[in-house]
């Protein structure tokens, strides 16, 4: 419930976001706590940066527990500027179908 390698990760990891099979956004980690639940079972919270950076698009299955990307196996940063366009053309299409812009 706590990652060995925290400390790698306060060193400028993020926490990559998988939405339907595909890796296209993360987020920067600033801070991992300790956070007790209702059980008494002491976990670890993750502090995250308010900025999502899009990400190029990379299948990967959905998964618990923590996974360690090497920097040559993390998907990289994609921006035009704007957001929306920065999606891939599926997830675009699908979007505007619900009448996102």
């Amino acid at each position: 419930m706590w990652p060995r390698r925290g400390a790698e990760l306060l060193r400028g990891g993020s926490l990559y976001w998988v939405f339907k099979g595909l890796v296209l956004a993360r987020q920067r980690i600033l801070a991992l706590e300790p956070r007790q639940g209702d059980d008494g079972v002491t976990r670890c919270a993750i502090v995250l940066d308010d900025e999502v950076v899009r990400t190029e698009a990379q299948p990967r299955r959905p998964f618990q527990g923590w996974r360690y990307l090497a920097a040559k196996d993390a998907p990289q940063d994609v921006s035009t500027g704007d957001p929306i366009l920065d999606l891939p053309g599926n997830l675009r299409r699908a979007l505007s179908e619900l009448g996102v812009k």
